[in-house]
């Protein structure tokens, strides 16, 4: 399931914000490099107002 994204770079007014208003859907943009500690299968909550992106398990 996917319900938020995290991309490595980014800004408020960058693509992956944008769509993610769009779909109604938390994001928090320019993570540095959360996308090489993230792996598949691994849940993650996203927290788009605090901005942070915690690994659950």
């Amino acid at each position: 399931m996917w319900a938020g994204e995290w991309p490595d770079v980014g800004a408020p007014l960058s693509h992956a914000a944008i769509v993610a208003r769009e779909l109604g859907i938390p994001a928090v943009v320019g993570c540095g490099n959360a996308t090489t500690r993230i792996a598949a299968g691994d849940v993650v909550q996203v927290d788009g107002a605090r901005g942070t992106v915690k690994k659950v398990r």
